[in-house]
């Protein structure tokens, strides 16, 4: 990547240092409880742990990121929704009125909304939770052209790591959840799944906001045809990005990147972010050890990234929103997991006898 911040994003980005997970095992070993009894709550905490590098992590700043853009290749009538909900949702977002919102405050997380290229402008002076990252109004129909050139999808990405650089510098952050919102999103994630991991378009491909089997049929056939015109190179996640994808999911890539540079943990959400998490992890593969998949998704596709990159979810919710809700679950999962390694107490502490060897 040839800007100077991305490449100094990735040089801080290293393995987590695996000998904290065995100092977090023995403490969790130590809690007065059978050993492993907590079972994925005792592997979050430690992964917290050996991301943070810190044996009593807190996760007191928690922040959302929800990255908006359309998507040209709705002209190919490929979702249930018009465009124009891009931005009336991203007006609620910051009104404060959709299910982020409700969900994140029940975890006690802020949400920045991010314009990545919605296609409309969003009026939003003075307000500290909307940063506009536009690379342009929306991606072009890949259908019949490329989405995006490669210096757009580069400036995505770097966009991403920007607002996530600028709410670090204001207050260092814990622990960060990224989603979207986009129109047609599902389609260039699909696009995006089929071209890295080879799998048949017809096998990534959902429903997304809910088609009919028409618009379904006709959406897995516009896939595989910009798949065919494009041919995306599957070993240069940027060349995918700019002829399948969203401005949106090269955020969502950004935020990732730089979160695992300053060694704090990825709450990732559904399908679109999954994505964008995927393509950070085509970037930098050491990204994987920083990133948690909140939930499974209803959405096919997002299957193939789990086994892409080794990851098995928290949730299955049947959830297929996006915006960051299930991320926002995911985040009071991990503080739970983390409140359970720092304030239960040891077999010595509570005087309570170990179990006989």
């Amino acid at each position: 990547m040839s800007s100077r911040l991305a490449n100094d994003v990735l040089e801080k980005i290293e393995p987590v240092d695996v000998t904290y997970y065995a100092k977090a095992q023995h403490r969790l070993d130590n809690l007065t409880k059978p050993k492993g009894s907590l079972g994925r709550l005792e592997e979050i905490a430690m992964r917290i742990v050996a991301i943070s590098k810190n044996l009593k992590p807190s996760l007191k700043r928690k922040v959302i990121f929800t990255m908006a853009a359309d998507h040209g290749v709705c002209e190919e009538g490929i979702s249930a929704y018009p465009q124009e909900v891009t931005p009336q949702m991203v007006y609620n977002f910051l009104r404060g009125g959709a299910g982020i919102n409700v969900l994140a405050k029940h975890v006690g997380a802020e949400v920045i909304v991010v314009d990545m290229g919605v296609k409309e402008k969003i009026v939003a002076s003075g307000e500290k939770r909307f940063k506009d990252k536009k690379v342009n109004s929306g991606t072009k129909n890949f259908a019949k052209e490329q989405a995006m050139s490669r210096e757009e999808a580069l400036k995505s990405i770097l966009g991403g790591i920007e607002v996530f650089e600028e709410a670090y510098s204001e207050k260092a952050i814990d622990i960060v959840g990224v989603g979207d919102m986009g129109i047609g999103n599902t389609t260039a994630s699909s696009a995006i799944v089929a071209a890295i991991t080879g799998e048949d378009a017809a096998l990534v491909t959902g429903k997304g906001t809910g088609i009919d089997d028409t618009s379904y049929n006709r959406k897995i056939e516009v896939i595989k045809r910009a798949l065919s015109l494009h041919n995306p190179n599957p070993k240069d996640p940027i060349d995918v990005l700019s002829k399948v994808g969203g401005f949106e999911i090269g955020g969502i890539a950004g935020v990732v990147l730089a979160a695992a540079s300053k060694k704090v943990p990825v709450m990732v959400d559904g399908f679109i972010a999954s994505c964008g998490a995927l393509i950070a992890f085509e970037i930098c593969r050491d990204v994987s050890d920083y990133m948690i998949f909140a939930h499974q998704s209803v959405e096919a596709g997002q299957l193939a990234i789990l086994r892409h990159v080794n990851q098995k979810p928290l949730l299955n919710l049947e959830m297929r929103l996006g915006e960051g809700t299930g991320a926002a679950l995911g985040i009071g999962i991990a503080e739970a997991a983390v409140k359970i390694f720092n304030e239960m107490a040891t077999f010595s502490e509570a005087g309570v006898s170990e179990e006989s060897s």
